[in-house]
């Protein structure tokens, strides 16, 4: 009940270290994401400008992606997480330290690349806890990723507020990663389920994972507009005092953690498809009402729909594509998860230059039919 014949701790033990890192990844993403509008002022860059520079973001990832499918079976996924998490910190710092657009285009080019070698890794991780648990529990960990991004926010906030530079923010974020990676090291899962020695740096992903990854993609769109825009958004459009500029974010992230501390039971209740095609509804209704009613009250409420709707979509369509049949979960999770997290970082950049060319309202307006092709995606999928 507590262990399996190649682990050491019992599974509990497993699931909270395992959590943990998800955690410090999610903060330092979430740290990064609450000082955009700082780095934007100091570097002078206007909004199509900033999209053009958040476009070095998927250009790492998707640069990552052969490399991170070779070495995680190679190394396992405990040592790619140790070695991806300490990268990716490291890294975030030195974003704080960029000068000019250059310099944060080299940056955040591999803060792409080490966003998804972690990514790939820590649910390589979560894949494994989950096989002892024989239920669905992946929604949980993400969504303690989720309560970093609030957490991590908060902590923006609270730097913003008291003039702390992004430089020193990110240091003190490194420092809490490192500390957290050294603790949990010694008791996240030491193998990997079905290993594999030799593997190829790509490896085509079949139809049934093109379809989980594309539904990944169109959901992230959606969830990285909210961490790169909601401030933008509130303050441009919304037209949000200082005070609430940060109001539709929080919205997001409580609705977002919250919910998926509850998808694995419905997930149970419902079914994988019936909750896929609910969440790709709701997103989309939260962003229409947002663009066509951009007032404080409303947005509000539009982005705790958009929060509820994205909740349960990544972490349910990764779990699915671990239990591949004709990859191992590292691998299947290489394809589903590259092909997905692009979303996430395609997204808020397309917005950036959509809003160059029109308008803001118009972007999320755009994002919004990303919600409905969840859930049409979802109706055809072969799942349950």
């Amino acid at each position: 009940m507590t262990t399996t014949p190649s682990s050491t701790y019992s599974r509990r033990t497993y699931r909270l270290a395992v959590g943990c890192l998800f955690f410090l990844l999610g903060l330092c993403f979430a740290s990064w994401g609450s000082r955009i509008p700082s780095i934007q002022e100091k570097l002078h860059l206007s909004e199509a400008a900033l999209g053009g520079v958040l476009f070095s973001l998927p250009v790492g990832l998707m640069m990552s992606l052969p490399f991170a499918g070779w070495l995680i079976p190679k190394i396992g996924s405990r040592n790619a997480i140790t070695a991806g998490l300490l990268f990716y910190s490291l890294v975030l710092v030195s974003i704080g330290l960029a000068q000019n657009t250059w310099q944060l285009v080299v940056a955040l080019f591999f803060f792409g690349f080490g966003s998804n070698l972690s990514n790939i890794a820590v649910n390589t991780q979560a894949v494994g806890v989950e096989n002892m648990y024989k239920k669905s529990i992946m929604a949980s960990f993400h969504g303690l990723w989720s309560l970093a991004g609030f957490t991590g926010a908060a902590i923006g906030t609270f730097m913003i507020g008291s003039n702390v530079i992004p430089f020193h923010h990110f240091l003190l974020i490194l420092a809490v990663t490192v500390v957290g990676v050294a603790v949990c090291f010694r008791y996240v899962l030491p193998a990997d389920d079905k290993p594999q020695e030799k593997q190829p740096l790509f490896v085509m992903p079949d139809r049934s994972l093109i379809v989980l990854g594309m539904i990944a993609f169109c959901s992230l769109i959606c969830e990285g507009a909210m961490f790169d825009w909601s401030g933008i958004y509130f303050q441009k459009v919304v037209g949000a005092e200082k005070a609430w500029v940060a109001a539709g974010y929080t919205a997001f992230m409580s609705t977002m953690a919250g919910t998926r501390f509850i998808a694995d039971w419905l997930t149970t209740k419902l079914g994988l498809r019936k909750v896929l095609i609910f969440s790709g509804l709701l997103t989309a209704g939260g962003l229409t009402i947002a663009v066509l009613f951009p007032y404080l009250a409303t947005a509000i409420l539009g982005f705790l729909l958009v929060g509820m709707g994205v909740s349960a979509v990544v972490p349910l369509v990764y779990g699915e594509a671990g239990r591949s049949k004709t990859m191992s979960p590292s691998t299947a999770l290489a394809a589903v998860t590259t092909i997905g997290f692009a979303g996430f970082l395609v997204g808020p950049p397309l917005i950036g230059l959509v809003a160059g060319l029109s308008s803001l309202r118009l972007s999320f307006a755009l994002i919004a039919v990303m919600g409905i092709t969840v859930a049409v995606l979802s109706s055809r999928a072969r799942m349950d």
